[in-house]
């Protein structure tokens, strides 16, 4: 007995009815709710409806070719009729009209619908793509009226799409597979829709975050595999008689809807391989039938094994009661370590977090990343090259004043600081903000930005006692900087509540950029040099201090004195003036070192002169009187002292004659090179007596 292609034509008819329902409803309902994802599905629906009228048309012409066939094989038994088909060739080609459109239609239609619906998918996928990569907006709808009109069209689509994957069974009705395939899918989808609305409820919108994507990527899939198909079909062979898929009969989709078909595939190629019936084996039967009742098995043991909770020996949990962490007495379902129970997901989720572990961030710069081990690359922290994949800039004030041409006084410096934390409230961390790591990083950065635009590269006297030590990046003051960046990450956190404590924080990545590294070394090098010339000028002043008053305790008390005397002096307050100078007398002599010895030296030289000029008076009295007692004798005495004094070194000539007398006496005044025999020494004992 034939099977009419008629009652399929009727399902394709009424699937086609409801599958443009169901696109009106699902995109209506997405524009008034704002959930992206059922406007989404309605598109999908609609590529189901364009399978649904193409399988129309072609169970249509289907039914028209049997009853043309029924027609002749009427006309064939009837005598009179008879002799017109004993005519084989051309009269009876032309007498099969219907049959004629099948098989062009099967032959050109088929493919062009074929890609229509590919394009409709790809160009569709692809749009929805880019809307949602662009961002979508909140949804404001009523997530429960939703989540019921999708379970009353994944609920018509199931009955559906099995009843005519059941009807694809026959031989006439095989068309029906493509159509039932898909509206499956769409089944599945509502379903998945349905159940991340009512999650919504609870203020989880995982499921629809992720069905906001796979919708559109499905769709772009299906559109290549059908454009696929229909290029392969071009050069499959098709054989008369024998049924040939559609290019938009999905063979992924095909896997969900008809799952035996893949056993079957499974069991002949398993046959052919071994040269027997392998699928007649009760082996391969039971495994057929079994199959299904273990993978429903293996998925509910996968689910239920969502309600155990495994935590690390370094890490904390939280777990979520229907989206809320408090539970009835308003404490917060906290775990330790080790093994807990829970109820299964979506019903309890555990949130774990290493609190026990110091975490680290990266501030003012990305580390390399080895791309073989995947472990952090660490080089020699060198100021002439880059160490790290990328690094930031940070100003910093480089000294007081005005820069040259009225610029301003800032430098550039490169900040490599890495900051450990750890979570001390775990509540906090989690719930007080959507993305905690993300906003702590930014208070490292902010506050880092903050401090090196008000400090400098290095203080102008390295010494802790330098009010500008706590202000510098390097050098001495990098410790205290360290300590007060630290203090006011913490106090940032705190505020915000964050929950971690900061460990560590490291300067010892503050260097310049690797292009000006050797121009900032000599300016580093000059500023050193000042701090040098300082330090030696301090200890010069100190070792002066010290000679001149044996400390630099006494050379200040002195030096104050001295600063007060001269001030009583100035504003004529002489009672003050007097007490100051006996006290700087007494400071005086009472000081050590040069002072002392200055004093001492004066004293000793003062003496001196009074004793030289009490003798000298006494002297002058006494040449006094003897000049008193014998003018004459004194001053020749006196004439001759000089003389003798004068003339000691120098030769004379003693000439006695009479002033009366005329004779003239020549004196040889030159000096004898050649001493005379009586000139000579030694030669005195040998002259006769």
């Amino acid at each position: 007995m034939t099977v009419s292609s008629k009652p399929a034509r009727n399902v394709a008819l009424a699937s086609l009815a409801l599958s443009v329902i169901f696109f009106g409803v699902a995109f209506f309902v997405g524009r008034w709710s704002g959930f992206f994802v059922i406007a989404e599905i309605g598109w999908l629906i609609l590529a189901a409806a364009l399978i649904w009228f193409v399988l129309c048309i072609q169970l249509h012409q289907q039914t028209m070719a049997e009853q043309e066939k029924l027609d002749m094989s009427l006309l064939a038994g009837d005598e009179k009729a008879s002799a017109i088909f004993q005519a084989r060739g051309e009269a009876t080609i032309l007498l099969e009209v219907a049959q004629q459109r099948l098989r062009l239609f099967e032959k050109w239609f088929l493919p062009i619908f074929s890609v229509i619906i590919a394009v409709y998918q790809a160009g569709m996928g692809l749009y929805l793509l880019k809307i949602v990569s662009g961002g979508i907006e909140a949804e404001t709808g009523q997530p429960l009226i939703c989540a019921i009109s999708m379970t009353a069209i994944a609920f018509i689509s199931f009955l559906l799409s099995r009843y005519a994957a059941g009807m694809s069974g026959q031989q006439p009705w095989q068309p029906l597979g493509a159509g039932g395939s898909f509206q499956l899918c769409a089944t599945l989808l509502c379903f998945a829709a349905a159940v991340g609305l009512a999650l919504v409820q609870f203020k989880i919108a995982v499921v629809m975050d992720v069905m906001v994507w796979v919708i559109p990527v499905l769709l772009v899939v299906l559109g290549i595999e059908t454009a696929l198909n229909a290029v392969l079909d071009l050069y499959r062979p098709r054989l008369k008689g024998q049924y040939n898929k559609s290019a938009f009969d999905s063979r992924l989709l095909g896997i969900i809807s008809q799952p035996g078909q893949i056993f079957r595939t499974a069991a002949s190629t398993i046959d052919y391989q071994f040269g027997f019936k392998v699928s007649q084996t009760w082996f391969y039967k039971l495994l057929e039938k079994a199959i299904v009742p273990l993978i429903l098995f293996g998925a509910a043991s996968l689910y239920l094994l969502s309600c155990i909770v495994i935590v690390a020996p370094d890490e904390e949990a939280i777990i979520e009661h229907f989206g809320n962490p408090l539970n009835e007495a308003g404490q917060v379902r906290h775990i330790g370590p080790g093994p807990a129970l829970k109820w299964p997901w979506p019903i309890d989720i555990a949130y774990k977090y290493p609190t026990r572990r110091v975490l680290e961030l990266n501030i003012g710069f990305v580390p390399k990343i080895d791309s073989e081990t995947g472990e952090v690359v660490r080089e020699p922290l060198l100021w002439g090259k880059t160490h790290y994949e990328k690094e930031y800039q940070l100003l910093v004030a480089s000294e007081s004043g005005q820069g040259q041409g009225g610029a301003v006084p800032v430098s550039l410096v490169i900040a490599n600081v890495p900051v450990q934390y750890r979570v001390k409230d775990l509540y906090s961390f989690i719930y007080s903000h959507n993305e905690p790591q993300r906003l702590l990083e930014a208070i490292c950065y902010g506050e880092l930005t903050k401090f090196a635009a008000s400090a400098k590269i290095e203080a102008e006297e390295e010494n802790e006692s330098s009010p500008d030590i706590s202000q510098c990046l390097v050098g001495a003051g990098r410790a205290e900087a360290e300590r007060t960046l630290t203090e006011r990450i913490q106090r940032a956190a705190d505020r915000e509540k964050l929950g971690v404590e900061i460990v560590f924080l490291g300067l010892q990545g503050i260097h310049p950029p690797p292009d000006v590294a050797a121009d900032y070394q000599k300016v580093v090098g000059a500023v050193q040099k000042k701090q040098a010339l300082v330090l030696n000028a301090g200890a010069e002043r100190n070792k002066n201090l010290s000679e001149l008053a044996g400390s630099i305790e006494n050379a200040d008390r002195l030096s104050d004195l001295a600063s007060r005397y001269q001030q009583a002096r100035q504003k004529n307050m002489t009672a003050e003036a007097e007490k100051l100078g006996k006290e700087l007398d007494t400071a005086f002599a009472e000081a050590s070192g040069n002072i002392f010895k200055r004093l001492r030296e004066a004293k000793s030289y003062a003496f001196e002169k009074v004793l030289l000029a009490k003798a000298a008076g006494e002297r002058f009295d006494s040449q006094l009187k003897a000049y008193r007692a014998a003018e004459e004798i004194y001053k020749r005495q006196h004439k001759l002292s000089v003389l003798e004094d004068s003339l000691e070194n120098i030769r004379k000539f003693v000439v006695v004659a009479d002033k009366n007398d005329t004779q003239v006496f020549t004196v040889d005044v030159q000096e004898k090179l050649t001493p005379g025999l009586y000139d000579i020494s030694g030669l005195e004992a040998t002259k006769p007596k």
